[in-house]
C-alpha cells in the first residue's frame, strides 16, 4: 500500500491471501502487528525475538516474518490524533494475519474499547482461547493439569454490541417509557438501559466454527455455556441454535448428550459429543469435574468470564493466549490488559503473547516452530527461570525480566 499515512510497507516479503477458504502463506509472509500500550512494548519486543527465533531454526532459514507495524491506542493518538485509525482495520483486512499488545481502553466514560472496536470493525467474530496447564506453574488448584479447554466466544453481539443508554438521558426515558407503555414491563425510574442482542446468525456461526475445530482435533466433547434458564429468548435461544447446527451440519460426526446414553450406552465411538450447561454451573465443574469438559462454546459476557475463571486455575493471565478470528481474519493477542503501573520496567510476564503467538503459528500451519516454542517455554518454567508474578510463588525460582524470559525460552529452543 503506498497511501498509509503512518505504516510502512516492508521493502520484502509477500502479501497472506485468503482464496477458496484456504489461506495461502508465502515463506516470508507480512503480519502486521500492534505493539500495544502499557506493558505493550515490553512484551511485545520480548515476544518478537522469539517467533523469529523459533522461526529461523525450525525451517533453517527457508521462512520468515517481515513484521509490519501498525498503529492504534496511545502511540496511534500520538501520531495521528486518532486511537483507531482507518488505516490499521485496513492494513489488517488486507493482509490476513496479524498480532497485537494489549490497547487501553478507559472505565465508564470515554472511547469504546478498543479491542471491541477492532473485533466489530473486521467481524471477528470468534474468540478463541485454549487453557492448559504447564507444569510447574503454581495454581491455587490441587490438579490443574486436568484442565485442558478450548473456549470459543461469541465477539460481536451480546451486552458488549455496546447499546446503551445512561440513566436519566432522554432516550433511556423514552425507551422506559415505550416498554411501560407497549409492553407492560416495569423498570424502575432513572435506571440506565442496555439492549442485549444475540443472534441466529452470529450464534450459528460461533457454534459451527467451535464443531468444526472439535471434530478436525479429535477433541472429546463441545459444551454450549448458556444461561438459557433466565434469559429464554437470548441465551435459551444460543443454546437451541447450537444444537440445530451439531444437527443440521453435523450429524454424522457429532452425537448429543442424550443420544450418547440413550442409543451408544456411553460410548461415543469416536464421535464429538455436543452438551450444554448452565452459565453459572460451569463455574463449579470447570473446578470440580475438568477432565468432562473440552471445547466450549459461549455467548460473548459468559465467555468473558469463564476463559478468565479457566486462565486463573493454571496460573493466571500471565499464560493465557487468544485470538480473534472471522472466516477471513485473524488477530491474536494478549488476553491481560495494559498494566501501567509496570510498563517500561522489563519486569512482566510476556507469556501470554508469546502463546498467541503459538497460536498465531499455528494457524499459518507452521506447527514445527509453534511446537517448539511451546516446549521450550515448558522447558524453561520447569527449570525455574520465570519473572516475578511466578517466582514469587515458587521455592528455589530464579526471577528475570521480561527480556530475560524471551532469552530464556530462546536458549532452550
Amino acid at each position: 500500500m503506498t497511501d498509509n499515512k503512518l505504516a510502512k510497507v516492508p521493502n520484502s516479503g509477500e502479501i497472506i491471501k485468503y482464496i477458496n477458504e484456504t489461506l495461502e502463506v508465502p515463506n516470508n509472509p507480512i503480519i502486521p502487528f500492534i505493539s500495544g500500550d502499557g506493558i505493550g512494548p515490553d512484551i511485545w519486543f520480548a515476544s518478537v525475538r522469539v517467533f523469529d527465533a523459533a522461526v529461523k531454526k525450525a525451517f533453517d532459514n527457508t521462512k520468515k516474518i517481515e513484521w509490519m507495524e501498525v498503529y492504534a491506542g496511545e502511540k496511534a493518538h500520538e501520531l495521528s490524533g486518532e486511537w483507531l485509525p482507518e488505516e490499521t482495520a485496513q492494513i489488517i483486512k488486507k493482509y490476513s494475519v496479524a498480532i497485537k499488545g494489549p490497547l487501553t481502553t478507559p472505565i465508564g466514560g470515554g472511547f469504546r474499547s478498543l479491542n471491541v472496536s477492532l473485533r466489530q470493525i473486521l467481524d471477528l467474530y470468534a474468540c478463541i482461547r485454549p487453557v492448559r496447564h504447564f507444569e510447574g506453574v503454581p495454581s491455587p488448584v490441587k490438579e490443574p493439569q486436568k484442565l485442558n479447554v478450548v473456549i470459543y466466544r461469541e465477539n460481536t453481539e451480546d451486552v458488549y454490541a455496546g447499546i446503551e443508554w445512561k440513566s436519566g438521558s432522554k432516550e433511556a426515558k423514552q425507551l422506559i417509557e415505550y416498554i411501560r407503555d407497549n409492553f407492560g414491563k416495569n423498570i424502575r425510574d432513572l435506571s440506565g438501559i442496555g439492549i442485549k442482542p444475540i443472534s441466529p446468525f452470529n450464534s450459528k456461526r460461533l457454534v459451527k466454527k467451535a464443531l468444526q475445530f472439535a471434530v478436525d482435533k479429535n477433541r472429546s466433547s463441545i459444551t454450549l455455556v448458556h444461561k438459557g434458564n433466565i434469559q429464554k429468548f437470548t441465551e435459551g435461544a444460543f443454546r437451541d441454535w447450537g444444537y440445530e447446527v451439531a444437527k443440521d451440519d453435523f450429524s454424522s460426526q457429532v452425537i448429543s448428550e442424550a443420544d450418547l446414553w440413550d442409543k451408544y450406552n456411553g460410548q461415543a465411538n469416536g464421535k464429538v459429543v455436543i452438551k450444554d450447561r448452565i452459565a453459572d454451573s460451569i463455574f463449579q465443574q470447570i473446578l470440580l469435574r475438568p477432565t468432562e469438559y473440552d471445547v466450549l462454546a459461549t455467548t460473548n459476557l459468559n465467555g468473558d468470564y469463564i476463559s478468565d475463571a479457566c486462565a486463573a486455575q493454571v496460573g493466571g493471565l500471565g499464560l493465557a493466549p487468544g485470538a480473534n478470528i472471522s472466516d477471513e481474519v485473524a488477530l491474536f493477542e494478549a488476553t491481560h490488559g495494559t498494566a501501567p503501573k509496570y510498563a517500561g520496567q522489563n519486569k512482566v510476564n510476556p507469556g501470554s503473547l508469546i502463546l498467541s503467538g503459538v497460536m498465531m503459528l499455528e494457524h499459518l500451519g507452521w506447527h514445527k516452530a509453534a511446537d517448539m516454542i511451546v516446549d521450550a517455554t515448558q522447558r524453561t518454567i520447569s527449570e525455574k527461570t520465570v519473572t516475578y508474578d511466578l517466582a514469587r510463588q515458587m521455592e528455589g525460582a530464579t526471577k528475570v525480566s521480561t527480556s530475560g524470559f524471551a532469552d530464556a525460552i530462546i536458549a532452550n529452543l
